[in-house]
């Protein structure tokens, strides 16, 4: 159990990712996950109705120097599930059932900048789109996501 005042252990991963304050609690347990970390994705807003990260491309790029595609993916899945998860709201979780993305143009170097965007936020379903772009607007890829809402059972942990 963890109180307002005793920092859980994932506080500084959660303060370097850029999670707000106002959602530790709910995060407390298992952080941002060891892949939002390894990929360096850095979260500007969050809210079921629109998640805003950036991402490096440096470290992130496949054998011609460009950013993968999986880590447009990455990146969509993580701003869609983390959308999800936040208008299933306590007692229930958020599990991707489909992800597709369409890759527009290229990028080798700077950051890169996700947008996701709420397309329905129903009792059992959510589904988001996720538009990359870079640093100067261009959209890089498109990317959606649907999400099943469950609600945490005995068995689960």
């Amino acid at each position: 159990m963890m109180d307002n005042f005793t920092p859980g252990p994932f506080t500084d991963e959660l303060v370097a990712a850029g999670i707000p304050e106002h959602l530790h609690g709910w995060l407390a347990e298992y952080g941002v996950g060891a892949l939002v970390v390894k990929m360096g994705i850095h979260f500007l807003e969050m809210s079921p109705e629109r998640t805003v990260a950036t991402m490096p491309v440096e470290g992130n790029t496949q054998v011609a120097g460009i950013l993968h595609g999986g880590a447009h993916v990455v990146l969509a899945e993580t701003l869609g599930s983390f959308a999800a998860g936040m208008h299933a709201g306590p007692g229930r979780r958020a599990l991707g059932i489909e992800v597709s993305a369409t890759h527009h143009r290229s990028i080798a170097s700077g950051s890169v900048i996700g947008t996701c965007t709420a397309i329905h936020l129903g009792r059992t379903l959510t589904t988001h789109q996720i538009v990359v772009t870079d640093e100067k607007g261009r959209r890089l890829s498109t990317a959606r996501i649907t999400n099943m809402l469950r609600d945490n059972g005995p068995d689960d942990s």
